[in-house]
């Protein structure tokens, strides 16, 4: 039993109860496939756009890409052009795709630990279902919302709010790949977690606010407890700040 003059325990911070994880580049190893298919989109149209420049841009809404990587000219007079293009290629490349290693581990080890799992992409549906397909272990993920189901997409954070909002959410995360997912869960309010199977360095998800970094789904899987307590502090931390 506690005396008056025994010091108390600080209180344990309370657990995520959901979990928002991206697609591409998180769940699929689709990220090179779509800057192949935004090059040959962009050739198409007789621009030249550098790889490294549509790799920099994958994860934000194709709706912003266009001019991310060149200028608001380009999107006025061809972006839906090159948008349908880049739909084009990824379609006839799509065979490519495969799920990455360990994604059934973690939506099992996701679901095992009793969070809410909640998929959101940038894509449109019809693709979001499609690359979803690829996975398995799916019947984990209790909601999935796709880009063109909010406002603004990526790194806005209109699609992570509305998945958390769907699940009515208590204290949330996110798990992604790039610097516009960190930005997008830090716009929301939530903890991030950061994935290397995007291309995106470390030290370049953690500048963006990354609470811990992981080499990918099955790191994140054997590392779970781990992680899910870092986040858990991070939060405790930004609510004592507030």
């Amino acid at each position: 039993m506690r005396t008056p003059d025994t010091p108390s325990r600080p209180a344990r911070p309370e657990r995520p109860d959901s979990v928002v994880l991206d697609l591409d580049g998180t769940l699929v190893d689709s990220v090179y496939v779509h800057v192949g298919c935004w090059r040959a989109a962009f050739r198409d149209v007789g621009v030249d756009v550098a790889s490294h420049r549509l790799h920099r841009a994958i994860g934000m809404g194709g709706d912003r890409l266009v001019a991310e990587v060149t200028d608001d000219s380009v999107e006025r007079s061809v972006g839906d052009d090159v948008r349908a293009r880049h739909a084009h290629h990824f379609d006839a490349r799509f065979g490519e795709i495969v799920a990455l290693d360990g994604a059934e581990d973690l939506l099992e080890a996701l679901r095992t630990s009793g969070l809410q799992v909640v998929l959101a992409s940038s894509g449109e549906r019809e693709l979001t279902d499609r690359l979803l397909d690829l996975v398995p272990g799916t019947s984990a993920i209790r909601a999935t919302l796709a880009g063109d189901e909010a406002e603004s997409s990526k790194p806005a954070p209109d699609l992570l709010s509305v998945s958390l909002e769907r699940v009515d959410a208590a204290r949330a995360f996110a798990v992604g790949d790039t610097v516009w997912d960190a930005e997008s869960a830090h716009a929301a309010g939530v903890a991030f977690v950061g994935v290397l199977t995007g291309g995106v360095t470390a030290a370049e998800l953690r500048e963006a606010g990354a609470v811990e970094v992981v080499e990918g789904p099955r790191e994140l899987a054997e590392r779970l407890d781990e992680v899910l307590a870092a986040v858990a502090e991070e939060a405790a931390g930004a609510d004592r700040q507030g």
